[in-house]
């Protein structure tokens, strides 16, 4: 796997501070039982790495000392930290709201049988990968099967409420390749279309993403010699607008470790967030520092998020300001 920073900090990017935090985005492992190509995070069945309980428990005083709004739990697939669930409860009991990055044939994993019935308990909002609504694009970007898995969960979340009301079911699109992603609003509705009509699918939104040019999906550009036509592409779709929007402005992201970053990009390239003379801050480090004002790293890889309608966690950002 080629380290991508030093392609992407040749490249400038418009400076940016950080505003309000309100989002603690937390990445509790990167042990997966999926190997997506696109995956940013290099996650897979092998990976070891997982967050500890007493990292967990920095997490939970820090949501409760800073009035943290939301918890966004990420991996891997995050629900296979032995942690999960108690992170999950003690966010809610500090008044946070909390979002799970499921993959969804988690829910089908060993141990997991009662996953679902779980976070629906808990009134989890869930955002769940799901790359396509035909299985050959799903099936390439992820392995056989997984297709027909996702499907079954869907279905499982919907018989629990999921995407008719309270329980909040999103999903997440990314291309297939080194391209922008289509307008949020037009695929959503055939995704809904579809989803319905073949499967008696319901969900709230799509949220739609373009792929950033690091890890696997970095790595497979540089060897196809496409890195520098996919960055170029980036770079000319940019639009200031966006910059506004960007999830690192109020999310502070947080590795296995507890040390902390300015988005889950920047913690899978190692650039931590800048503090000081600190070359690497810990969660633990800020339970009583404000990071408003504080600058964020920035390199070629934040195109990514600008380019077109831009995109972040949360989908289309000028759509969304719209």
């Amino acid at each position: 796997m080629r380290d991508m920073l030093p392609l992407l900090d040749r490249i400038a990017f418009p400076p940016l501070t950080r505003g309000r935090l309100d989002t603690l985005q937390v990445n509790v492992g990167y042990r997966c039982n999926q190997s997506c190509f696109h995956c940013h995070v290099n996650a897979g069945p092998n990976r070891t790495e997982e967050m500890t309980g007493g990292v967990v428990d920095t997490v939970l005083d820090f949501i409760a000392g800073r009035g943290i709004g939301t918890l966004d739990i990420t991996g891997g697939a995050p629900e296979l930290n032995p942690h999960f669930r108690r992170l999950v409860r003690g966010a809610r009991e500090r008044g946070a709201h909390v979002m799970d990055r499921c993959n969804l044939t988690v829910l089908e994993q060993p141990g997991q049988e009662d996953l679902a019935d779980f976070l629906a308990r808990e009134r989890v909002e869930i955002v769940a990968s799901m790359p396509c609504y035909l299985q050959d694009n799903v099936e390439r970007q992820r392995g056989a099967g997984v297709f027909a898995g996702s499907i079954r969960g869907l279905q499982k979340l919907n018989a629990l409420g999921y995407g008719r009301g309270a329980l909040k079911l999103n999903l997440v699109y990314n291309p297939q390749g080194p391209s922008l992603p289509p307008p949020q609003a037009s695929l959503e509705a055939d995704y809904k279309r579809v989803l319905a009509e073949r499967h008696g699918i319901v969900f709230d939104k799509l949220y739609v993403l373009a792929n950033m040019p690091i890890q696997r999906f970095g790595s497979a550009l540089v060897t196809k010699g496409e890195f520098d036509g996919y960055l170029r592409l980036l770079q000319d779709a940019h639009l200031d607008a966006n910059l506004d929007g960007v999830m690192c402005r109020s999310t502070l992201s947080v590795d296995w470790r507890g040390y902390v970053y300015d988005c889950d990009f920047n913690q899978m390239l190692d650039l931590p967030l800048a503090r000081g003379e600190r070359a690497r801050v810990h969660l633990s480090d800020l339970l009583a520092d404000d990071l408003e004002s504080n600058p964020i790293r920035v390199a070629g890889h934040c195109y990514g998020c600008t380019a077109g309608q831009g995109s972040s966690c949360g989908g289309a950002l000028k759509e969304a300001a719209e």
